[in-house]
């Protein structure tokens, strides 16, 4: 018996909206992490983008557990001498709530070419609405 290894011409994409009202930060990033990785998939294959295209709406209404909000902060660094910029989680989710799920799912991908490609099937919108009707996106409801 021989181990099925699939190609990038048998994949077949699928498109999954995720509502993000009321869903816990790192929960939800982890599972669609697992989707866009193409875990789910029976087919997985680890050097083959197997994954679905992920369309993410209402990120203003993303939760975080405990003190996190207050307490949480992204980091980022200029280039320069003494050019680390700090911002807390709160204001970053006012300002661009969109940014905030890039970076959690980001980081849970593989940080190669492979995972540049998967992060590319990632759209996150701030509110409900979304240009991807035509895609037929099918609702997910996910486990967390």
């Amino acid at each position: 018996m021989k181990t099925y290894m699939a190609k990038k011409s048998e994949v077949q994409e699928k498109w999954y909206l995720v509502d993000a009202t009321n869903l816990a930060l790192g929960r939800m990033a982890s599972c669609v992490a697992k989707i866009l990785r193409g875990k789910n998939n029976p087919q997985f294959t680890p050097h083959v983008d197997t994954g679905n295209s992920v369309v993410i709406v209402n990120a203003e209404r993303v939760l975080l557990t405990g003190k996190k909000k207050e307490q949480k902060f992204y980091y980022r660094h200029t280039g320069f001498l003494g050019g680390l910029k700090a911002i807390r989680y709160d204001k970053l989710l006012s300002t661009n709530p969109e940014k905030a799920i890039m970076l959690a799912v980001r980081r849970m991908i593989p940080d190669t070419v492979l995972g540049r490609e998967m992060l590319k099937k990632l759209r996150v919108y701030a509110g409900s609405m979304h240009p991807h009707e035509a895609q037929k996106p099918e609702p997910l409801r996910l486990k967390v």
